[in-house]
């Protein structure tokens, strides 16, 4: 062969070798970032051909399912309660995405898990058309019913969890949206309801419950005794200062009560009972003595600064550190105020941990993946402990003093017959001018179940009427109740 032809023979193999290495990068190493591509029209119809797998909750009800259309998508996803559990189900849109379990468990609910890929390879051979597995949740309707009626449209949100085991009972946040029309398939149509929700300043599109971080307020007042009786120095009756005005060290403000009066004779109250009528002198008192490394520390231990996925994102609870609780500060951090910031599933994790003998469970919205066709469970997380927040013995005397705030304080109105209920009130200021939010923490038990719950409600009304013993305990007793009853 002459010079020439083998030159010609290397570029032509040169360029065969770049053809195939192209080709392999392409259709393999790039295809999962190609299908991705919001602008891939093809994976676009492939994925809306596909039935869907349903979101069901406890019972087996569906909350969300695909319906054949006469498109050429074929399907389109349709949300029975639409509203009611828009928080947790999210949305699944065809210029949008998705949003909540929709996102979460995309993999499993589009049929491309891994944990699907022996129904994949069934599908594959048979040639059937491959299908989505259905996801159930934990929320249980008859509960989560009853929060969103108890929260009446008030913005704000409730969380119920079983404190043994993590469950999600009930996640409500309001307001709340219409995921249908969302998953419209008509193009103007999903955008005027997207500019719609995005444009309301009431964001309707932020699930308050797991996305909101709000002051505590009284409700870390918890994480304070939990603090003081850990430390060992302190028990439920041990007498702490209660002034009517806490004097704060370098500056000549002062920590007032919401009573504008002390909160014991002598100026001392024991600490049970500056739980009981929610003592800001006596809690604050405490932080300065405790200092804020402890209360770190025990708030820690509830979850704060912890990153959590129920497997939906939740928003970091956070405990402030540094100048953020540095001279004064401290005693505001040790009431809930300050830099204090926490959702309201983590409000719910601080009772939660009480109720169960302090040990901290994992909160969790999956009960169980179902594969569509055999109806065989793929996948059933099991309980996971996070930590112990509280010993054994800090964790009763707290229930008693939570009791206590339920038969004598603050939270009487979470009062229910024949049950036993414990409960914190928390009304946090954000603002000059601003009414408080209002809230409460709780847990209840009837010998046969268990039950935590927090709820928040921003729209307070006047700053008197905001108080989380006048708002939010009825709708914690409502919860509860359904709860028990299940």
């Amino acid at each position: 062969m002459n010079r020439p032809l083998r030159r010609l023979a290397l570029v032509m193999a040169f360029l065969f070798f770049a053809l195939f290495a192209s080709t392999t990068w392409i259709q393999f190493l790039r295809a999962d970032r190609l299908n991705a591509m919001p602008g891939n029209s093809r994976q676009l119809y492939a994925e809306f051909g596909r039935e869907r797998g349903a979101i069901l909750v406890a019972g087996g009800a569906s909350i969300a399912s695909s319906a054949e259309v006469d498109d050429p998508y074929e399907y389109q996803r349709q949300y029975a309660a639409g509203p009611l559990y828009a928080p947790v189900t999210g949305y699944y849109s065809l210029r949008y995405g998705t949003s909540g379990i929709e996102r979460s468990e995309n993999d499993v609910l589009s049929g491309t898990a891994d944990e699907l890929f022996y129904r994949q390879l069934s599908d594959l051979l048979t040639g059937e058309q491959p299908r989505g597995a259905s996801v159930q949740l934990t929320i249980e309707p008859k509960v989560q019913q009853a929060a969103w009626d108890a929260l009446a449209g008030r913005k704000g949100a409730v969380v119920a969890l079983d404190p043994a085991t993590g469950d999600v009972l009930a996640m409500v946040s309001s307001p709340s949206y219409d995921p249908n029309a969302l998953a419209s398939h008509d193009g103007d149509a999903q955008q005027q309801a997207w500019t719609a929700l995005n444009g309301d300043e009431d964001e309707p599109l932020v699930n308050r419950a797991t996305q909101s971080l709000y002051p505590p307020g009284s409700t870390f007042k918890l994480i304070t005794s939990a603090a003081a009786l850990e430390s060992g120095d302190y028990t439920a009756d041990t007498l702490v200062p209660g002034p009517q005005e806490l004097d704060l060290p370098q500056t000549q403000n002062t920590l007032r009560n919401d009573e504008g009066t002390a909160c014991g004779p002598n100026d001392q109250v024991s600490l049970a009972d500056a739980l009981r009528i929610s003592c800001n002198t006596s809690f604050g008192s405490l932080g300065l003595t405790l200092g804020a490394d402890a209360l770190a520390e025990q708030a820690e231990k509830f979850g704060f600064g912890q990153s959590l996925s129920i497997p939906t994102p939740v928003a970091t609870s956070d405990y402030p550190v540094g100048d953020a609780v540095a001279g004064p500060l401290l005693a505001y951090s040790a009431i809930g105020q300050g830099s204090d910031v926490a959702t309201p599933l983590q409000v719910a994790m601080i009772s939660a941990a009480i109720a169960n003998d302090g040990v901290l469970m994992k909160p969790n919205l999956i009960a169980r993946v179902r594969d569509a066709a055999s109806l065989d469970v793929v996948e059933e997380p099991s309980p996971q402990e996070l930590g112990r927040a509280v010993s054994s013995g800090t964790a009763s005397t707290l229930q008693d003093m939570m009791r206590l705030v339920v038969e004598s304080g603050t939270g009487t109105r979470a009062r229910i017959d024949g049950v036993d209920v414990g409960g914190k009130t928390g009304t946090a200021q954000h603002g000059a001018g601003l009414p408080p939010y209002a809230w409460f923490t709780s847990w209840a038990d009837d010998g046969d179940r268990q039950v935590a719950v927090a709820v928040v409600i921003e729209d307070g009304g006047s700053t008197e009427s905001a108080y989380g013993g006048r708002l939010s305990a009825p709708v914690a007793k409502t919860v509860m109740e359904a709860a028990l009853d299940g």
